[in-house]
């Protein structure tokens, strides 16, 4: 039977980006090989929603698969296009060519009629098959948040060969990187299959992540918040200059422009977040200073 994309993933035809990247998430983590070792399908179940993500995580990919310009491999098809003249079998069977001056109308499905298997019987008139692809191989590779935010290569081994492995700046945990026929060689003139490499970022000390922006919570000093400050603070491209408003409060937000992740066309912002910090030591001269202040009503409860 074809296989439906959404069904792969578990998720309806109308379901958000957001929706499809969350549960593709899950599934990653459910059937991740590493995790299940002593489960055989679980690599394979690995492979097939990675596949499925790969197509239905992707906006241009999607609408061209709901159209039916591709099918579940992301091979395009030829129906839609007034007959047809050949195409690739949505359920991975190979590369099929047709000859036929019948014209079915958009996104007819031979297989809903005739079965899946019904052009390999056939030896001539007109019907041809080519190579399958080899199985896929899936690979976990840990790398570090700086590495994922601003791109890096990485090398490592997999089945017996070494691989170069680009990770493209703004990178997230769970995100597959496919290398073409890097997989399992195929036999004969069979196409070889492709390596599956999902990533997964390691936290950072102060850095948290949240969609393009770069989260970082700053200590500041009762002196720096009342009276304001100058400081030095990181971001993911190195360490910039930031201005502390006199009277600040913790919770208070500072955003860098610009200095998130990028990501296509369009970069994220770094969002300070002030926490002030008591001293840790006694202080004879705050506290006379404090004491002799008079006191202010802050709650309102």
């Amino acid at each position: 039977m074809v296989r439906n994309l959404y069904d792969v993933l578990g998720v309806s035809k109308t379901a958000t980006s957001a929706e499809i990247k969350s549960q593709y998430r899950k599934l990653a983590r459910k059937y991740h090989p590493d995790l299940n070792k002593d489960d055989k399908n679980a690599a394979e179940k690995f492979k097939e929603v990675s596949q499925a993500y790969d197509i239905l995580g992707d906006k241009t990919k999607r609408q061209q698969y709901d159209n039916n310009e591709i099918d579940a491999e992301g091979k395009p098809t030829s129906f839609g296009a007034g007959g047809f003249g050949g195409g690739y079998r949505p359920d991975g069977g190979g590369y099929r060519t047709y000859s036929s001056t019948q014209n079915f109308g958009d996104g007819f499905d031979f297989s809903s009629i005739f079965g899946e298997d019904i052009f390999s019987k056939f030896g001539g008139g007109g019907f041809s098959q080519r190579a399958q692809k080899a199985r896929d191989l899936a690979y976990s590779l840990d790398i570090d948040f700086l590495d994922a935010a601003k791109g890096a290569e990485k090398n490592i081994v997999m089945n017996g060969k070494q691989l170069n492995v680009k990770i493209p700046a703004g990178t997230v945990s769970g995100q597959v990187l496919r290398l073409k026929g890097q997989g399992e060689k195929g036999a004969n003139s069979s196409l070889n299959g492709d390596a599956l490499i999902t990533i997964n970022v390691r936290s950072h000390p102060y850095f948290k992540l949240e969609g393009k922006d770069i989260l970082l919570v700053l200590p500041v000093s009762i002196k720096e918040a009342i009276l304001g400050a100058k400081v030095i603070v990181p971001t993911i491209s190195g360490m910039v200059n930031v201005t502390i408003p006199p009277y600040s409060s913790s919770g208070d937000k500072l955003r860098l422009k610009g200095k998130g992740l990028k990501v296509r066309n369009s970069i994220g912002d770094e969002i300070i977040t002030l926490s002030i910090i008591a001293p840790k030591h006694k202080n004879n001269e705050l506290e006379k200073i404090l004491s002799e202040m008079s006191d202010e009503q802050m709650r309102t409860f």
